[in-house]
Formats: structure tokens, C-alpha cells, sequence
């Protein structure tokens, strides 16, 4: 028991209970007891077993698309199930409410890139704010920038450390001949961070996108001929640009081979089947998304982000500084 005397519990939507689950492992505390469903016109509902008042609670919900009862779930339906947990635990009378999002739905929609466009990032922070959220912890940012969206603390993990350490682990003995590529000129802090953490060189491939879902490689900055090569980024949605980056790198730049790693796999419509007819040889994601349990694709490889989410939930609750996670 800490100084302000709360508890700490741990409830979860339909989004990600696997990793709630195993957010709960590693801090030693059991799962709340609550219900979270719809009813048969589609109105989400909760239900929450067990006194919160008081309580120090974490609502892991990631926004993204679901399946449960083998019915296919959007990221609308993941969105408006954090809103009313959080409604719902205020109302409770929890005494600190903390979303934990591994990942953030909308956050590509960060600014206007036309006219009368929304910013649906925004709008999405104000909701959880107002739902009564009183802090947010979550992973890897498309935009760091949407930090700023919230009038509430927000603390953005990366990622990147569970790949450092992996990568550390495959190519310990074949560093030298190993480069990092960022896959479009936007991720390149990102990769020069991952890079530096690796002490591996650095290259970037230059693409041109014409339209949303699509891009076309120009060129690649940097020379990967006869190099292993680690492509970073932070999310995958379709799979084209992170094919068509790594096909430009073994036929443009004579790369030996590819390998890929995101903190999101949302892998919607042909993403599955591009990767896996691609040239990349593995690709890594966090389960800040949980795997679709229909698909199945041997290039596909998740590691586990509950030790990093517990070790924050532990700060957080100790009133302690994250920092120390962020190295």
C-alpha cells in the first residue's frame, strides 16, 4: 500500500484481454471483474462487479479493430467501449483513472492535410478526457505531437527498446554487416535513434505516395548492397509500403536480406498475403494489437509488451518517474 492509500485494479475491454491478462501476471494482481459486451441493437454496454471506489484503475483498451464470438468488431466499436468504461468507473467513484491504450486508433488523422478535413485525433482526445480519463498511458505515437492534444498527462512509450534487445540478441555476431533503413523520410528520427541504440549505420528509402494506401519507391539514400537490413516503422497497416520499401532494397539497392519490425500490426485487407509473398524475411510486431486469429503467416513474429506496460502501470501507481522505461 502506497502513501494515498489506494488500490490498484486492472479492467479490460474486448480489444486486448490477452494482454491485460498478461499485464496482470507481471504485476501480481488479478484482472477486475467486469463485463463489457453490446446489446442487440449494438449499444455497447459495462458491467462492473467489484467496488472501485477509491481505486487507483487501469482500463487497457487498445482502439483498433477485434474479433470476439467470431464476430468482426471496428475500432469505433473498441473506441466507444473506453469511453463508457471510463464513464463508468467515474461514476463509481475510482479515485485515479488511467487508459492504457497500447494503440491509439485515429492518431494518423493528426493534422489537415486538405480543406475541411477533420483532425479526428483530437476530437478522439477530447472524448477520453471528458469521458473522465485522468491520464493516458500508451505506445509509440504515430504523431508525438498529439501528446498535446490532451489537457491530461499522457505517457508515450516506445517501443523500440523491445526491439533493440532482440536485434541485439539475432545479429550479435554479424553486426558489422547489419544497417537500419527507415522506410520513408518521416520515420527517420525514429530509425536514427534505433540505429544509435544498435551502433549500426543508417539508410532511407525515399518513396512518393500517390494516394492513401499506396506509395512508389524513388530511391534509397545510403548503400545496403551485401548488407542485412532492418526495416523500422512504426505501424503497418495495408503492407504496401513496407513491401514495395523492401523489394526496392534488394533490387535496387542489392540488399542481402530484409527483415521488418513495427510496434502495430493492423495488417487490414491484403497485408497478410503481401508479407508473405514479399522478400522480407521475418517481421516483428508488439501485440499492442493482438493477433487475428484467422490468419496465419510463418514471416510473422509477435513479442509480448506486458513487462514494459506493467513496469509503467507500477510507476505510475508509485507515483514514481517513467523515465527510466524511455532509455
Amino acid at each position: 500500500m502506497i502513501a494515498h492509500g489506494k488500490d490498484i485494479k486492472v479492467i479490460t475491454g474486448n480489444s486486448n484481454p490477452g494482454l491485460a491478462r498478461d499485464i496482470c501476471k507481471e504485476l501480481g494482481a488479478p484482472l477486475g471483474n467486469s463485463e463489457v459486451g453490446a446489446f442487440s441493437d449494438g449499444e455497447n454496454f459495462v458491467s462492473i462487479y467489484e467496488t472501485v471506489r477509491g481505486s487507483d484503475v487501469f482500463v487497457v483498451q487498445s482502439t483498433c479493430s477485434f474479433v470476439k464470438d467470431g464476430k468482426v468488431s471496428s475500432v469505433n466499436d473498441a473506441l466507444m467501449e473506453l469511453l463508457i468504461m471510463i464513464d463508468a468507473l467515474k461514476r463509481a467513484s475510482a479515485g485515479r483513472i488511467t487508459a492504457v491504450i497500447p494503440y491509439f486508433g485515429y492518431a494518423r488523422q493528426d493534422r489537415k492535410t486538405k480543406p475541411r478535413d477533420p483532425i479526428s485525433a483530437k476530437l478522439v482526445a477530447n472524448l477520453i478526457t471528458t469521458a473522465g480519463a485522468d491520464r493516458v498511458l500508451t505506445m509509440d505515437l504515430h504523431a508525438n505531437q498529439i501528446q498535446g492534444f490532451f489537457d491530461i498527462p499522457v505517457d508515450n512509450m516506445l517501443g523500440s527498446p523491445i526491439f533493440v534487445d532482440y536485434f541485439k540478441r539475432k545479429f550479435k555476431d554479424d553486426r558489422e554487416d547489419t544497417m537500419v533503413v527507415s522506410p520513408d523520410v518521416g520515420s527517420v528520427a525514429r530509425a536514427r535513434a534505433f540505429a544509435q541504440k544498435l551502433n549500426m549505420p543508417l539508410a532511407i528509402v525515399d518513396k512518393r505516395r500517390q494516394k492513401a494506401n499506396s506509395s512508389e519507391v524513388m530511391n534509397i539514400i545510403g548503400d545496403v548492397r551485401g548488407k542485412r537490413v532492418i526495416l523500422l516503422d512504426d505501424m503497418v497497416d495495408t503492407g504496401g509500403s513496407l513491401c514495395h520499401a523492401a523489394k526496392a532494397l534488394v533490387d535496387i539497392g542489392g540488399a542481402k536480406d530484409v527483415t521488418a519490425c513495427a510496434t502495430h500490426g493492423i495488417l487490414s485487407g491484403p497485408a497478410v498475403q503481401r508479407i508473405q509473398d514479399s522478400v522480407l524475411d521475418e517481421v516483428i510486431f508488439l501485440n499492442t494489437i493482438p493477433p487475428k486469429p484467422d490468419v496465419r503467416c510463418d514471416k510473422i513474429r509477435y513479442i509480448s509488451v506486458a513487462h514494459l506496460f506493467a513496469e509503467a502501470i507500477s510507476h505510475i501507481y508509485m507515483e514514481t518517474s517513467v523515465s527510466p522505461l524511455f532509455l
